[in-house]
């Protein structure tokens, strides 16, 4: 029964990272304005992320556009690109196969042992797909930070994080609490499962009766013979 419940907790948990994940591949902020020193133009906000960069003025108005190369991305947002598609990808595959394992689902019935290695295979998936996420958002934030106090850059250059990063660091999290639960699951021994086959869980009870014994009738005699 507790085992049922934490791979139900687990399941919700990497579901959460696995959107948090796709959020964040496709956000474009990732890179944000700082209006900092002498830069004033605060009606104008822009936004870098992995597929475009957009210029919002106002609130009101916002034009994005895609980048028309892939070298034109710095170094981080490159290899962003690649490790956040793995990640989705990770994460995806790992929730389609631990769905195929949980106890609740009717894939592998009876074989215990069949369903604990699926679950320890998708969580595993489920802690390399938080690894794909938190390389690129924690290598992305050392490098913003890194620029912010370079006093080689201008003011206008500089950058500060953008709420993509704060999502994908709650999102590896996530999926490295429900990747955990799913991978810790514990394998039945063979000993265990040559029990179980001998006395299996739905074998009825059959409750032990002593031999009734024989009741025969008196003897003819009668109690006064005996006296």
């Amino acid at each position: 029964m507790v085992q049922g419940i934490l791979e139900i907790i687990a399941l919700l948990l990497s579901t959460i990272g696995l959107i948090g994940a796709a959020a964040a591949t496709g956000m474009p902020m990732w890179r944000v304005t700082a209006f900092i020193g002498e830069n004033i133009i605060v009606m104008e906000t822009r936004w870098e992320g992995l597929w475009m960069n957009c210029y919002r003025q106002a609130n009101i108005r916002m034009q994005c556009k895609v980048y028309d190369s892939l070298l034109y991305l710095p170094p981080d947002l490159q290899a962003a690109r690649g490790l956040m598609c793995c990640s989705v990808a990770l994460s995806c595959l790992g929730l389609l196969i631990a769905i195929m394992g949980m106890r609740c689902t009717s894939c592998i019935q009876n074989n215990e042992r069949g369903k604990s290695i699926v679950l320890i295979i998708a969580g595993w998936m489920i802690i390399l797909a938080c690894i794909c996420v938190i390389i690129p958002v924690s290598w992305t934030g050392h490098t913003i930070i890194t620029d912010f106090y370079n006093p080689l850059l201008l003011d206008a250059q500089r950058r500060e994080l953008g709420e993509a990063l704060y999502i994908g660091w709650v999102t590896s999290a996530f999926l490295f609490a429900g990747g955990l639960i799913f991978a810790c699951r514990h394998v039945p021994s063979d000993k265990y499962l040559d029990k179980r086959l001998m006395y299996p869980r739905n074998t009825p009870l059959v409750e032990y009766q002593p031999p009734m014994l024989q009741r025969y009738p008196s003897s003819i005699r009668s109690r006064t013979d005996y006296v």
